[in-house]
């Protein structure tokens, strides 16, 4: 624990939904969801205002349209989300050599390392800086909080949602943690939850109360002793600017059960061409093969191969799972495959005993599946997709005549796409041929048009823009 609050955690808020309602002025003040979009998708986001409706992530996209009906449902584009997080990472990265991200849009920054914090009002001024730079940059809200550990830091930004900043003051953790929920702590989730809910414990002063010993005998002792200290607000975990990867991992969850042998292999190999893909990406080997199956009863079963070294060779990754897929029974159907690599390293071996393999078939299966992320529905039948289904909800669209839009809908042979820019305003809507030639898919805009020059923040940037400082302890919000 450090005697300053200058552990900063900033977490984005309703990042997909927000970004999607910054690129859309029609959907701005609106419910949107955003997620899969089949029968078996679930929620990935939802905006404050299907929040409200009571949507929440990870919630199955069906109960979601009976929660709100009226909501906007759109695919994720992650070639968006990706660009704003590099934004905000950036910025991140001024204020600190040390910053672990967590996903695309939450991360911690250790201020005391980066020379920028050393006491309550530094961070705070810090924090009230970077909100406002990132609306500027970005144009979305992010919630931060500060403390001097990464628990206060993370429970504090979710404290301050949305849009605001919360810092917890050295020696008043334990008041103020006192009447919340246990699940609020790291490592307590549902089950740990609810074991201690029978056990009498739902807040964390609870925990404290019932001492180490008990908490030991209830949860083992290394869960009980680490519980009883982050109870007591104790945690002295280091901000770690580099967390090392333990696995590269893709799957698919299909909208219709497949029972089609030959489709399931042919299904396994893309994931393995897309895992290979992601590997290389990050620079990767991996020396052991995984392969996820869920069948039709909701039972997963899991496969390895651990291969003679390290490879990032899609022919040797695609034939370990298709050889691991041999020894699974797929015959009931299956809702989910997966393909991932573990032990991974930063240098390759050759396995001088793979089979070789058709160049031209790999290039095939290379291109064959477009990455759309974890999650993406696949049709049901083999074969090419029809075309209505390349206009995905959401997505970006440009037309020779009418200029940039995204797509409403698709289907029976037509494309609904409005017409409209992140700066201009609500635009028109039309219907198209899903085959019209002037009709393309397009590259996502910036969603800030003339963004402001903070090249020189934070040495730069003037104090007033954050305006007066709230009390001590108080949050702040624009």
């Amino acid at each position: 624990m450090r005697a300053a609050p200058t552990i900063l955690h900033l977490d984005m808020d309703a990042f997909y939904a927000s970004a999607e309602q910054a690129a859309k002025p029609s959907l701005r003040g609106k419910p949107v969801v955003v997620g899969g979009l089949g029968m078996r998708g679930v929620v990935a986001t939802a905006s404050y205002e299907a929040r409200r409706l009571g949507v929440h992530s990870a919630m199955p996209m069906a109960q979601a349209r009976r929660l709100a009906p009226n909501a906007a449902y759109l695919i994720p584009r992650f070639a968006l989300y990706r660009t704003v997080s590099d934004q905000v990472m950036e910025l991140l990265g001024r204020l600190s050599p040390l910053v672990e991200p967590l996903s695309l849009d939450e991360a911690f920054v250790d201020l005391e390392a980066g020379g920028v914090a050393d006491d309550s009002a530094s961070a705070r001024l810090v924090g009230e800086q970077l909100r406002t730079v990132i609306r500027s940059v970005t144009g979305l809200s992010g919630s931060v909080g500060l403390a001097g550990s990464k628990m206060l830091a993370k429970i504090a930004s979710e404290e301050a949602k949305p849009d605001g900043l919360l810092l917890i003051e050295p020696g008043t953790e334990r008041e103020l943690l006192a009447p919340m929920s246990v699940r609020i702590l790291p490592g307590v989730g549902p089950a740990t939850g609810d074991h201690l809910r029978r056990a009498g414990m739902t807040a964390v002063s609870h925990l404290v109360e019932a001492g180490e010993a008990e908490l030991v005998r209830l949860l083992g002792k290394a869960h009980g002793v680490a519980l009883h200290r982050m109870a007591r607000g104790y945690d002295d975990r280091p901000v770690v600017a580099e967390r090392d990867a333990k696995s590269v991992s893709v799957e698919d969850t299909f909208d219709v059960d497949l029972h089609d042998r030959v489709r399931v292999r042919t299904e396994v190999e893309r994931l393995a061409v897309r895992c290979v893909r992601r590997l290389r990406g990050a620079g990767r080997s991996g020396r052991t093969v995984v392969l996820k199956v869920r069948r039709y009863d909701f039972s997963t079963l899991t496969r390895s191969e651990t291969l003679r070294g390290p490879t990032d060779d899609p022919t040797v990754v695609r034939e370990a799972a298709a050889r691991l897929l041999e020894a699974v029974d797929t015959t009931g159907g299956v809702r989910l495959l997966g393909v991932g690599v573990t032990g991974l390293a930063d240098f390759t071996q050759e396995d001088l005993f793979a089979q070789a393999a058709d160049a031209e078939h790999a290039a095939e299966e290379s291109s064959a599946a477009p990455d759309e992320g974890d999650g993406a529905a696949k049709t049901p039948e083999g074969g090419e997709q029809p075309a209505s289904r390349r206009w995905q909800a959401g997505h970006d669209v440009r037309h020779d005549v009418h200029g940039h839009g995204w797509v409403q809908g698709s289907g029976v042979g037509r494309v609904t796409v409005r017409f409209e820019e992140p700066w201009s305003p609500p635009g028109r809507v039309r219907t198209f041929r899903v085959d019209d030639p002037q009709l393309r898919p397009a590259d996502p805009l910036p969603l800030v048009r003339d963004a402001v020059d903070y090249s020189s923040w934070p040495a730069s940037l003037p104090k007033s823009l954050s305006g007066p400082a709230p009390a001590e302890g108080e949050e702040s919000s624009p």
